[in-house]
């Protein structure tokens, strides 16, 4: 068996592999985990529950999750001296799917992203975020239950790629002397951020957004981009866009250019309508007509911003899950901070943990577990037995710890 970070992977466990560009997913198969750092522990012991009661109930023991951690952030740190040990990288990469915590980021100096260098490093080029309101939580709008989205962002490029020089540095200084050639006058004290937006990233990224849609029947997909501002970076996100829509789905899309051109304004049975809205406007169309969008795909930046404020819309980032998917590997990421002064306590929401886990279930086929967590999940908030994130917003509500919430969850199912 092979071994990661001098730690044997479970024998009893098997592996997922790739065929014809599909996952073939055996009935034990191992799926690494980051526990996360601060609240992480709490979070995923009780999510690690939930997900070997629900595929126990949904096949009857016939399939099993052999869990095998791996380490990342400051565990990691404490055990190896490193915080995204090469042997976590090579292990997700061997078994192809995982899950995670949260991890930590300090602001300012010191150590980078490590959710951004595992993107980047395992090419995991879409972050996928799903944003659905749960009936019962409350919210600060008066119809979250039009926000019904599923977020693409981009998750290589843009101003997360790390191409920065800080203020007062030689490189910075050259920099601004190198644009002074192109007749840019840039502050000498200023530090300096570049920003790539690539075909290939741009493509790829669209290319799966249509694709769920198609999958998913869904009707509208939406690129969201600051073109009007920077136009060779995110208005060619919208161009590159629009052209792989047209190159490889032609058969399924229509733009809007085309809807108002060649059919009236009236949608075409069975197409998906092609659009795009420049960042800012975009943020007060979820707000004033939500139920318009379905599906958006967006550079970095723009996604970052996006997702966190629909899930404020649908009561808070303690039920918002997220993926990070590429063409080799897929990891699956509670969407939160780590929240260290209340960890150890039992007491925060582990549901964006738990919704990641069900889209792991999902991307592996394993419809009836997720189905089976979702539908718990549904049933437990509308007995109003919740967190205090939720409890405070919620008439009537109860306040149950992180783990009696699990245990509601399983007994729910």
């Amino acid at each position: 068996m092979p071994t990661f970070n001098g730690i044997p992977t479970p024998e009893d466990g098997g592996r997922i592999s790739v065929q014809n560009n599909k996952l073939v997913i055996p009935d034990n198969p191992t799926i690494p985990y980051i526990e996360g750092d601060g609240i992480g522990r709490d979070i995923w012991k009780a999510s690690q529950r939930v997900f070997d009661a629900a595929v126990e109930k949904a096949y009857g023991g016939k399939r099993r999750v052999v869990w095998y951690e791996v380490f990342a952030g400051e565990k990691a740190f404490n055990k190896f001296n490193e915080w995204l040990p090469k042997g976590t990288l090579d292990a997700i990469q061997h078994f192809i799917v995982a899950i995670k915590g949260p991890l930590t980021t300090p602001v300012g100096g010191g150590i980078r992203s490590l959710n951004v260098s595992l993107r980047q490093v395992l090419d995991l080029y879409a972050c996928v975020r799903p944003v659905r309101y749960f009936n019962g939580v409350g919210a600060p709008v008066k119809h979250p239950e039009k926000l019904d989205v599923v977020i693409f962002r981009e998750n290589t490029e843009d101003v997360y790629s790390g191409i920065e020089f800080q203020e007062g540095s030689d490189r910075a200084a050259k920099l601004i002397e190198f644009l002074k050639d192109y007749g840019y006058q840039v502050n000498q004290d200023s530090g300096i951020g570049i920003k790539p937006i690539s075909i290939t990233g741009t493509k790829n990224l669209v290319r799966r957004a249509i694709q769920y849609a198609v999958d998913h029947k869904k009707k509208v997909v939406t690129l969201v981009h600051k073109g009007n501002i920077m136009k060779y970076t995110e208005g060619a996100f919208r161009d590159w866009g629009y052209q792989l829509a047209k190159a490889e789905f032609r058969d399924h899309i229509v733009t809007e250019d085309e809807l108002w051109k060649d059919h009236n304004g009236q949608m075409p049975e069975g197409k998906i309508l092609i659009n795009d809205r420049i960042a800012d406007a975009m943020f007060q169309q979820l707000l004033l007509r939500p139920d318009e969008y379905q599906v958006i795909a967006t550079p970095n930046l723009n996604g970052d911003y996006l997702s966190d404020a629909c899930a404020a819309q649908v009561g808070g980032l303690g039920l918002a899950p997220g993926a990070n998917i590429g063409d080799a590997a897929a990891v699956f990421e509670a969407t939160h901070g780590t929240a260290p002064k209340y960890a150890d306590k039992d007491v925060i929401n582990p549901g964006s943990v738990m919704l990641s886990g069900v889209m792991m279930f999902e991307h592996m086929g394993w419809q009836e577990v997720a189905d089976m967590i979702t539908n718990a999940i549904v049933k437990t908030i509308e007995q109003k037995k919740v967190t205090y994130d939720l409890e405070r917003q919620m008439e009537g509500a109860t306040k149950v710890k992180t783990s009696e919430f699990a245990t509601a969850i399983i007994e729910n199912m």
